[in-house]
């Protein structure tokens, strides 16, 4: 089958986190063939990835042949060479990240398959979910293997006590086997990280997540050394498997997190899945409980982990697929449905 046509679309968000601002969270991108399969991906970049897709990459791409997973890695060759001059990491490749999951997406309903199945035959179910947000009571309610909260430092001794604070009501609802993570969003250094490490030794964290910026991979690897039996996490902010390739050189990170739908979509997690096996470095994608990620942790190496990122309880959140997998006692399974198994809610484009 052929490529037919490549469309961008930015929702109608009306309930987008605070840091992502109006404008610059995903984007939905439609690609339709001529066989009349459509498939849909979602990408990061925002409003500003609009032109990226609608121009440049639909111009480079509609008329390509679509009939294998190899087609999929020829086109997403070819995007990522195209667009070297402004791209390689940020927008461009987030925006890429869309074409890619909606190729992969467009191949499974044309074959009938699922992405995971068009990845491998033998794939994962009942894969293990934890939590991001702040109440671990209500992540120890649905069933969840752990929880992480969210943290920004600003140097308050109240920070500590309020975090110490959350780290003792956590252990309690999860137990003694439960799964403790703190995301910092890069707002500690490392003297920070040091003394966290120490405030917190009793209750046994399992990571600290994206402690500093993706630029000082050195710096990441020598957290590794100060945090004791604490996992250093990161690679959301991380870009292709030629960023990762940079994080296994330097040794940044215990635990590999890249996003699907901003790294570089199914493809990019294919080949950074594969540059962690040749490392030993687990991978735990970053929402990974999004069929994006889903599909991925289902068919490869990567942890059994899915990352669900609720907030507080009852949050109130943009609902823009339609037919996703809901987690279940704690667990989740993948749809039978082909491609990622979902359609966008129309309401919002």
């Amino acid at each position: 089958m052929k490529i037919r046509s490549v469309k961008a679309i930015y929702p109608n968000y009306r309930h987008i986190a605070p840091s992502w601002r109006t404008d610059m969270w995903q984007i939905v991108v439609q690609i339709t063939s001529d066989t009349g399969h459509t498939g849909f991906g979602f990408g990061g970049g925002g409003r500003a990835s609009l032109p990226v897709v609608n121009g440049h990459f639909s111009e480079l791409i509609v008329g390509k042949e679509v009939n294998s997973t190899e087609d999929i890695a020829a086109i997403w060759d070819h995007l990522y060479f195209e667009s070297i001059p402004y791209g390689r990491k940020g927008v461009a490749m987030m925006a890429l990240s869309g074409v890619d999951l909606a190729l992969w997406d467009l191949l499974g309903k044309a074959e009938g398959k699922t992405v995971a199945n068009l990845i491998s035959s033998d794939t994962k179910s009942n894969i293990l979910c934890y939590g991001t947000g702040p109440d671990p009571d209500y992540h120890a309610d649905l069933g969840f293997s752990g929880t992480k909260t969210p943290h920004r430092w600003t140097g308050e001794q109240s920070e500590i006590d309020s975090l110490i604070a959350w780290a003792d009501r956590a252990r309690a609802a999860l137990g003694p086997d439960g799964q403790l993570m703190i995301d910092t969003y890069m707002s500690w250094d490392s003297d920070t990280t040091a003394s966290m490490a120490k405030h917190l030794s009793e209750y046994e964290i399992h990571w600290f997540e994206d402690v500093l910026t993706p630029d000082d991979l050195e710096g990441q690897a020598e957290l590794r050394k100060l945090v004791g039996n604490v996992n250093v996490a990161g690679g959301e902010h991380e870009f292709s498997h030629h960023g990762f390739n940079e994080i296994a050189r330097v040794g940044a990170l215990d635990i590999w997190q890249p996003d699907i739908t901003w790294c570089g979509g199914i493809t990019a997690g294919l080949r950074i899945v594969d540059i962690a096996a040749d490392h030993g470095a687990p991978v735990v994608p970053h929402r990974g409980g999004e069929v994006w990620g889903l599909h991925l942790i289902a068919a490869t190496d990567c942890v059994d982990l899915a990352e669900f990122v609720t907030g507080p309880a009852n949050a109130t959140m943009d609902e823009v697929w339609l037919g996703a997998p809901e987690p279940v006692g704690g667990r989740i399974d993948l749809s039978e449905s082909s491609g990622f198994g979902v359609e966008p809610n129309e309401a919002l484009l």
